[in-house]
């Protein structure tokens, strides 16, 4: 059986060929981490040693924490993690200074840190899930009061405040919350707590034992979906900018062959850089052949009404202006749809929503259907604007 956690799982449904490359393949990524994901290391190493001194009943200052941090940054920190921003200008100094500030208002508002009984600091462990598979659970902080509250929590730095809805369906935290509760059997609440801490502020949620256990079935069944894959294709999000296997994906390698040429000329001589262009030069040819067309036809329409003709005539060809009648459906069609069935006109006249029909055997649900059609490979191409790593 494997072991998953909320990372591994969240990769998959970031990006499935992120997660074939990195828990399939085995592969190691090309940059060490980001800048962001190091100061969070930093945060909670910092945060962990502060609450370790009070349990030993040391002396804890905010001068004594920043030293910490700051020595434990230096320590660490080296020129190869990846700074997606500095392109607007910020620089690993910023970010210390982040995490600094982010130390400091965490301390304020929660000295003398007793507001709870200390249970574990970045507790791990695991647990077994009803597939046999393994949950691993690691909780930055795990507390109790004297009510028989336990608290799961977690400290957060990103640069978006989570709010309650996203709160409520989380499920890294919910399913800790499962783990506390078999160890735990006192436990008359599970409170699951988020210091954001780039906001000095607490996000809180508790579920129920029916939500959890439909978490836990849902979390089930997405492992299933993950161990049954065939393929997995490339999700491109803004995460990419993120991601340490850019040269091997398929969406950017490209990209990153293109970014190792120096000289402009050698750029313009590839091949690929060179059907780019040709293809985007030739969609808005025809975009502006397509406009050019109805404006003619407009035209022609008003030039064959002015002098009361339905063909005009050109140096070879010519064009015959016939005025027709079409049929326009009203917005709301159930009305019509209605007298067609009860009038038996429907099944004559009716066609298969084809997109619709396509997508639902491709997801799986017309499994009955997927025999009775053929299922072939193609391909679809489509332009957009590049966007660099690092364009938000």
């Amino acid at each position: 059986m494997t072991t998953y956690s909320n990372s591994r799982v969240s990769t998959y449904d970031n990006c499935p060929y992120q997660y074939k490359l990195r828990y399939i393949d085995k592969k190691k990524p090309e940059i060490s981490t980001t800048i962001e994901a190091f100061m969070g290391d930093m945060v909670h190493q910092s945060l962990e040693d502060l609450y370790k001194r009070k349990k030993f009943q040391q002396r804890i200052a905010k001068a004594s924490l920043i030293k910490f941090f700051r020595d434990l940054w230096v320590k660490n920190y080296s020129s190869d993690i990846l700074i997606v921003k500095e392109d607007q200008g910020l620089t690993e100094n910023n970010y210390r200074k982040m995490g600094e500030k982010f130390l400091l208002d965490y301390f304020e508002r929660m000295k003398p840190f007793e507001e709870l009984t200390i249970l574990g600091l970045e507790t791990q462990d695991r647990m077994t899930l009803p597939d046999g598979n393994q949950w691993h659970v690691r909780i930055d902080k795990l507390g109790c009061d004297n009510d028989g509250n336990y608290f799961v929590c977690d400290y957060k730095t990103n640069a978006r405040m989570k709010d309650q809805e996203e709160a409520d369906q989380d499920r890294q935290l919910a399913m800790y919350s499962i783990w506390v509760k078999d160890k735990f059997k006192d436990a008359k609440s599970v409170k699951l707590v988020w210091h954001m801490l780039a906001f000095n502020k607490d996000a809180i949620s508790e579920r129920t034992d029916e939500q959890l256990e439909k978490l836990q079935n849902e979390i089930v069944e997405k492992i299933k979906e993950i161990e049954n894959a065939k393929e997995f294709p490339t999700n491109v999000t803004a995460l990419c900018n993120y991601c340490g296997f850019k040269s091997e994906c398929p969406s950017f390698k490209h990209q990153a062959e293109l970014e190792k040429i120096e000289s402009v000329e050698e750029f313009k001589e590839d091949e690929g850089v060179k059907l780019v262009d040709e293809f985007a030069e030739t969609k808005k040819n025809l975009s502006e052949l397509n406009k050019k067309e109805d404006e003619l036809k407009e035209k022609l329409i008003v030039y064959a009404k002015q002098f009361g003709i339905d063909v005009v005539y050109g140096s070879n060809m010519k064009t015959s202006v016939k005025e027709i009648e079409k049929v326009v459906l009203p917005e709301d069609k159930e009305e019509l749809i209605k007298f067609l069935k009860e009038n038996g006109i429907w099944d004559e006249i009716s066609m298969i929503n084809f997109m619709g029909f396509q997508s639902r055997i491709l997801k799986g649900q017309l499994d009955d259907v997927k025999d009775k059609v053929e299922i072939v490979k193609d391909f679809r191409l489509s332009l957009s604007k590049r966007k660099d790593a690092g364009d938000e």
